[in-house]
């Protein structure tokens, strides 16, 4: 079985396609959507998903989220006394999927599609196929998450010529494309976007507005758990404000009660800056595809992010059309992973479709020019491969020595869209050997560079003196975890005591009524008795009279909650 997985920065989903349609797993809370967090309780046991959220206000300083920001980069996180690299962190989320995928299939899963931002860089897609290796996952195919949301609005069904604009704002990412249906294959044309915004960026706009109306603006005059809580009741205001146009916020700091409202146009006015970072990809892209905004025969809204009228407002002002979203955006990425697993398993329900895709960054070597006195001058960036390249896709190019006698080529590579490299990211480097008494021309290295489906570089170099090969193993980038690395921390993680999936429904539970104890403090005898009447019921080990306390809590902190 071949499973597929939108991995968020809010939340992650699990599915498989079962035969006729994609179908998506519950965890253990009997919920679609896993938050994307991860946290460390008092016995050294990992927490992931509701529970760890909720303890992100009890417990801050061991409970982390939105780690995927981090991913492709050595940030390590520290909860408890273990460190946690990015990779490490979606992990162990997705082992606690690929836990809810097997209670729900009655079957191992060891193979995975996994969603990726379209716009995620060669070392945050390395980065992801390494979580999905920590997991126990082999992980052949990463589908990038525009494409994966044309699938689950059934795009590919359109008729030939059929041009689309996938638009993708999630919790932590926002991505554009611009596809193309014809002749059973779906072709990516362009792809745009901004790794650093996402639904998160614009609940710092309500973080920020609210802090300034209440005289909060110093960092330190929040505590990190209250700052939890606050943020928690600005996501229901944010949501709020999406459907009545008005929203308070009701939040007690030390003695003091604090009541704020904001209302929608105030909201969309704040978030103008955001919006206007959305505009620049949207603008790359259509120009990249060649698209005039009439060609577009519609625009599709995937990510739960979009649903804020002021982005279908902002999409409709440019594009002169309402924006498509009947599919579910926070399932849409999640539902087409589920479809493309089912075409890799060539799942005899699904036509035969070809998915193609670009290449969302510019690569190239650094290399050297001769201004018009004749004196050279380093550091310029040599495109091999153009953004919005078709893959696969291999191009070559021929380096040589800048002076006779030289006895080595440095082939440095990097990615980015600016003349010099030093603006760009650098990817890694090769030291390739010439002979140096060979002349400059006879010293000629063909320099190859090879990106496939799954955003993977390899770059091979060959030089004609010699005819010897060199392939470029990217070293000295600290976002990529290489094998031995990933074997050394696979085992790390083996060592961690992890929940019990069926403690998960007991550990969310408690994790929520602490949650509302740190919040309420009118309600705070009522929640700690509530708290200590069910750990005692928990000690007994009596399933029955376990399974109906937890009702009776439930049901009692969601009244609480209501009022």
């Amino acid at each position: 079985m071949i499973i597929g997985i939108d991995l968020g920065t809010t939340h992650s989903l699990i599915g498989c396609f079962d035969g006729s349609e994609p179908r998506l797993f519950p965890n253990a809370l009997g919920d679609y959507l896993t938050p994307s967090a991860v946290s460390l309780d008092d016995d050294g046991r990992i927490i992931v998903g509701q529970a760890a959220r909720d303890r992100a206000i009890t417990h801050p300083a061991t409970t982390v989220s939105h780690f995927k920001r981090w991913m492709g980069s050595a940030r390590e996180t520290q909860l408890g006394h273990k460190n946690f690299r990015p990779e490490e962190l979606s992990a162990l989320v997705l082992r606690s999927l690929v836990a809810d995928a097997e209670t729900a299939l009655g079957e191992k899963v060891r193979e995975a599609v996994i969603s990726v931002p379209a716009y995620f860089s060669d070392a945050q897609r390395k980065a992801t196929r390494a979580a999905g290796e920590l997991a126990g996952l082999k992980v052949d195919r990463l589908i990038n998450e525009p494409t994966a949301g044309a699938l689950a609005y059934g795009l590919t069904q359109s008729p030939d010529g059929s041009r689309f604009l996938v638009f993708d704002l999630g919790g932590g990412t926002f991505d554009v494309s611009i596809l193309e249906m014809f002749d059973g294959i779906v072709e990516v044309h362009a792809t745009a976007g901004d790794n650093f915004l996402g639904g998160e960026d614009f609940l710092d706009v309500l973080e920020a507005a609210f802090r300034k109306d209440c005289g909060l603006s110093d960092p330190d005059a929040i505590s990190p758990p209250r700052r939890s809580q606050l943020r928690r009741r600005l996501e229901i205001a944010k949501r709020k404000l999406g459907k009545d146009g008005q929203a308070s916020v009701s939040i007690a700091f030390d003695t003091q009660q604090i009541d704020w409202h904001i209302d929608a146009e105030h909201f969309a006015s704040l978030s103008d800056p955001l919006l206007q970072r959305m505009r620049a990809p949207l603008e790359r892209a259509m120009r990249d595809a060649r698209v005039q905004p009439e060609h577009l025969d519609a625009i599709v809204l995937i990510g739960g992010a979009s649903r804020m009228p002021m982005v279908g407002r902002m999409l409709a002002r440019m594009f002169h059309k309402m924006p498509m979203r009947h599919v579910n955006p926070d399932q849409s990425v999640a539902l087409g992973a589920c479809i493309a697993a089912g075409m890799k398993a060539r799942h005899e329900r699904l036509e035969e479709v070809i998915l193609t895709d670009v290449c969302p960054y510019t690569l190239g070597i650094s290399i050297c020019r001769t201004d018009h006195t004749g004196k050279r001058q380093a550091g310029f960036f040599e495109p091999l491969i153009q953004r919005n390249s078709v893959v696969p896709i291999s191009r070559e190019d021929t380096v040589y020595p800048v002076e006779p006698g030289q006895k080595q080529i440095c082939l440095e590579v990097y990615q980015g869209e600016n003349p010099w490299v030093e603006r760009n990211i650098k990817l890694g480097e090769l030291s390739i050997g010439v002979d140096p008494k060979q002349s400059i021309e006879k010293n000629a290295v063909t320099v190859r560079f090879t990106y496939d489906v799954n955003g993977v570089l390899q770059v091979q170099a060959h030089v004609g003196a010699t005819d010897e090969e060199h392939e470029l193993i990217l070293e000295q980038n600290p976002g990529v975890l290489d094998s031995q690395q990933i074997r050394e921390r696979l085992n790390a993680l083996s060592e961690l005591k992890v929940h019990p999936r069926d403690q998960q429904k007991n550990q969310a539970l408690l994790a929520r009524a602490e949650r509302m104890y740190e919040e309420q403090l009118d309600n705070r005898p009522t929640l700690q008795d509530w708290i200590a009447r069910f750990r005692g019921v928990l000690e007994t080990q009596d399933e029955i009279a376990i399974k109906r306390h937890r009702n009776e809590l439930d049901n009692a902190l969601d009244t609480l909650d209501a009022d």
